[in-house]
């Protein structure tokens, strides 16, 4: 049994790593523990950052071809299902469903977004396939509560809707973390979200009371821009640069507590990682980051007193944040690794087999 498995947005082969990425192996890795081959069936990318309908025009173009191409292909034989990750409005699955319609195969996406208010404007073409696609999947996995609302709201009679955990690409806890070390970020450097987040990290050490340093693992577009937040705090603040592997589980296996605001993550897999490593979260209540992160946490509006609070008081007692990562720890064990994962997707593509 062999899952045609396509993203739009970043293909899993994709040279610059991203959680998009991480996410879209994650599910390959979970698929194939499950017991099922998996074929990566192209490695177009479809994505309007701007909304230019000349840009849509000439990828939905490039996506027929592809269609055509797959269809012709004699790997298209073996498939007996086809599962899509990531459509939106921005990054339209323009392939998946015209390729199952073609072969009668069951058509099933991971994290695939409504959004009605995109079907009027400079994404109109695209939103509109996306809200095409969403509509031809047999069933949609969803990772997050805040996704699910508009998916039930919108749902075709029939559609199946599965929660699926988001979670990381192993089948066990690393070992945890003694909790030695400085505080730890990690993200990418982007303009916009990403670093709304570091401006509020700034804000929020400047209120931090207790003994600290920070490490800060992470590179992109933005890093100047990081870097200046950062630079009145001097030698308290490490800036790391990119780091995966071996080197990312380093940082993990001495970290303090894991500092990110989340400010728009649809989830953000570091959270994950760092609870797996029994690391304590400090994080604001938000869509997204209370599907993953265990605890009770300040809200947006208590801005970032609340967070400098939160920091001060795991710092000051190493007993409580030993607890809190501990039961981080077990709920990732629980929810968020490949096997509880390879049981959901396979339970889907069962309901869905034809």
């Amino acid at each position: 049994m062999t899952v045609a498995v396509y993203a739009p947005l970043k293909a899993p082969d994709h040279p610059v790593p991203s959680g998009d990425r991480a996410m879209a192996r994650a599910l390959i890795a979970a698929l194939q523990l499950a017991g099922y081959d998996t074929q990566v069936t192209s490695g177009l990318r479809i994505y309007d950052g701007r909304g230019n309908a000349g840009l849509q025009a000439d990828l939905a173009a490039k996506a027929q071809m592809e269609v055509d191409r797959l269809l012709a292909s004699e790997d298209a034989a073996s498939w007996t299902h086809w599962l899509t990750y990531h459509n939106y409005y921005k990054a339209p699955d323009l392939i998946g469903p015209a390729v199952c319609r073609a072969l009668g195969i069951p058509y099933l996406q991971v994290e695939s977004t409504r959004a009605s208010k995109r079907l009027e404007g400079p994404w109109a073409g695209f939103a509109a396939a996306a809200e095409a696609a969403a509509d031809a999947a047999d069933a949609v996995l969803y990772l997050t509560e805040r996704d699910s609302q508009a998916l039930r709201r919108d749902a075709p009679a029939g559609q199946r809707l599965i929660h699926l955990h988001p979670f990381l690409a192993r089948a066990d806890l690393p070992a945890p973390s003694d909790q030695t070390g400085p505080m730890l970020s990690v993200a990418m450097m982007r303009h916009g979200d990403k670093l709304a987040s570091y401006r509020l990290i700034a804000e929020t050490l400047q209120q931090v009371t207790a003994d600290w340093q920070l490490d800060i693992v992470g590179d992109g577009p933005a890093r100047d821009d990081v870097a200046a937040l950062m630079a009145p705090f001097g030698s308290r603040v490490q800036l790391r640069g990119m780091q995966t592997g071996a080197a990312l589980d380093a940082c993990y296996a001495h970290a303090s507590l894991l500092l990110w605001p989340g400010v728009n993550e649809a989830f953000g897999l570091t959270y994950l990682e760092a609870q797996a490593a029994g690391i304590p979260v400090v994080a604001q209540d938000r869509d997204g980051v209370r599907d993953v992160v265990v605890g009770r946490h300040p809200t947006p509006e208590d801005g970032p007193t609340a967070l400098a609070h939160a920091i001060d008081a795991l710092l000051a007692d190493p007993a409580a944040r030993a607890a809190a990562g501990a039961t981080a720890r077990t709920q990732v064990a629980a929810q968020h690794l490949l096997p509880a994962a390879a049981r959901t997707l396979a339970q889907a593509l069962q309901d869905c087999a034809r």
